[in-house]
């Protein structure tokens, strides 16, 4: 009997919506073939599966893709969610609209405080002030409740923090000072999960014709 092929992502390491589908197929007990990728060499294997060329792409066994990373969260979460990260208490449209929230707002913000221009010092911190506005925004959520949406993780804490942890990382001490102590506590529970400590483990570059890398799967 022919063996069924393992699903493939193709992943970036550093890349916060790659990571963000890690921590959902690592949680969900899914197995899949991990490629991870350099971004200025992209796999052709990868862009033919996804031509617009951003990570993460999950390629199924019967070679359906999935091309955003939300996507591939709520595969995989719908198939096994065994720390109820789609927990039916939670209303899921309300966490769907804060990640779309991060996205739209929050994300164009950080990538102008990160990757500005030198000499753009004024408009990078115009941004990092703007972005500060969602932050803030988050903070109060936190203020009567550990996570985004109650006593536990949720899609939306998992789906928005590499977002958050990618903005403190650009000046961490000015973060941590800046005034959004419950986001900061927040942050530091994650950076400190197993769940994430697993997803951030080191792989070498995928090249074709070598051993698969196995990640994921249920003990």
């Amino acid at each position: 009997m022919m063996q069924t092929r393992q699903p493939i992502l193709y992943s970036f390491r550093r890349c916060p919506y790659a990571m963000r589908a890690r921590m959902a197929i690592l949680a969900s007990g899914q197995t899949v073939e991990l490629r991870e990728i350099v971004l200025r060499d992209k796999p052709a294997e990868m862009l033919a599966a996804s031509p617009k060329g951003t990570v993460p792409v999950l390629v199924l066994s019967d070679d359906c893709v999935i091309e955003e990373s939300l996507e591939i969260m709520l595969w995989a979460l719908g198939r096994h969610d065994p720390y109820g990260w789609l927990a039916a208490a939670v209303d899921r449209s309300e966490m769907l609209e804060l990640i779309s929230a991060c996205e739209a707002d929050f994300k164009p913000q950080l990538d102008a405080y990160k990757y500005g221009a030198k000499g753009e010092d004024e408009q990078r911190m115009l941004a990092r002030e703007r972005a500060g506005v969602f932050l803030a925004s988050l903070d109060e959520r936190l203020s009567s409740h550990d996570f985004l949406f109650g006593g536990s993780a949720r899609l939306g804490d998992i789906a928005i923090f590499p977002f958050v942890r990618q903005f403190a990382f650009v000046d961490k001490d000015w973060f941590d000072a800046a005034g959004w102590p419950r986001v900061s506590a927040w942050l530091e529970g994650f950076l400190a999960a197993p769940c994430f400590l697993d997803v951030m483990g080191k792989v070498v570059r995928w090249e074709p014709g070598q051993a698969p890398v196995r990640f994921g799967g249920r003990d």
